[in-house]
């Protein structure tokens, strides 16, 4: 199971009923958050979710409202006796940024490893799922992330017996390892079937469409994409400023054909977002405004 929480939806400026833009899911007691504004640890705790097991941060780029909260965050973190180290990756800068913000934020009680995206599409691999960082198109250099949990075949034992596989072996296997015993080596195509659909949830924000967006949200479970405007004729300013229409994510969604969409990061003026959703369900009937501590639990399909 995945576990993920739309902490803010706020773009810009943090509202009284919006805080601004983070994301965070949780896997096998491991979380992953991406962007960090003003007042994400405020809406974690309203949530009931601690930032003590937080494995990874990502930035999706540098500007005030996606990353002002990661000095409080870090000193949350040090306070709460964490000693684990702390991965962060986000575009080139990483290291100047974090290095800057931690004047006010200067000993923690744990490591902090930053590595910065250098391709226009990069995967990171970690235990038991992967990060995939893909280029978008804002107005300084900006990514959207994938998080991926691979799913193996089915286990057959009928196929371990017959190949005379110990039973001492068969959890290795599953877990990928090629197995050694005596002249006999064993691999886990052995006796795994075809892997199966796993779970794939991709946020991008900040961004004009790109093909980058369709091709690496392409099914994905969950999609989580932007929308600093609902009003159509706010068309021309959102190309001005390198943000989308809730109409272009829509059509983004139905593009890649992913499962959900929710919508976030919304101006300071669009104060009722779902009044403009009817629209946008005539273009891709499964999306949802997104808002502050929106929840969903993504499981493997039951049938694989």
């Amino acid at each position: 199971m995945l576990d993920v929480c739309l902490l803010g939806t706020g773009g810009m400026m943090p509202l009284p009923y919006r805080w601004l833009t983070a994301f965070m899911a949780r896997y096998n007691g491991k979380d992953i958050l991406i962007d960090c504004g003003e007042g994400t640890q405020i809406a974690m705790k309203e949530k009931g979710w601690s930032p003590k097991p937080i494995e990874v941060i990502c930035f999706t780029h540098y500007h005030a409202d996606h990353i002002s909260g990661l000095p409080g965050m870090l000193l949350t973190m040090g306070n709460a006796e964490r000693t684990e180290p702390l991965t962060m990756i986000g575009p080139k800068g990483l290291n100047k940024v974090v290095t800057a913000l931690r004047v006010i934020a200067p000993e923690l009680p744990f490591q902090v490893e930053c590595i910065e995206i250098t391709e226009t599409e990069q995967t990171f691999q970690f235990d038991g799922y992967k990060i995939e960082a893909f280029r978008v198109n804002h107005n300084v250099t900006c990514y959207g992330y994938s998080i991926v949990i691979d799913r193996i075949g089915r286990f057959h034992p009928e196929k371990a017996i017959a190949l005379g596989i110990e039973k001492k072996y068969w959890n290795r296997l599953q877990k990928g390892e090629t197995i050694t015993d005596g002249d006999s080596q064993f691999t886990p195509d052995m006796i795994l079937g075809e892997p199966r659909k796993g779970l794939k949830v991709t946020y991008t924000t900040d961004t004009r469409p790109t093909e980058s967006i369709i091709t690496n949200a392409k099914e994905a479970d969950l999609f989580v994409c932007e929308g600093m405007y609902g009003e159509v004729d706010k068309a021309i300013k959102a190309k001005e400023n390198k943000h989308m229409t809730f109409q272009e994510a829509a059509l983004l969604a139905n593009n890649a054909k992913v499962r959900e969409l929710w919508l976030t990061h919304f101006s300071p003026s669009l104060t009722k977002p779902e009044e403009f959703m009817p629209e946008v369900r005539k273009i891709f009937s499964n999306a949802f405004a997104g808002k502050d501590g929106k929840t969903k639990e993504l499981f493997f399909d039951e049938d694989e």
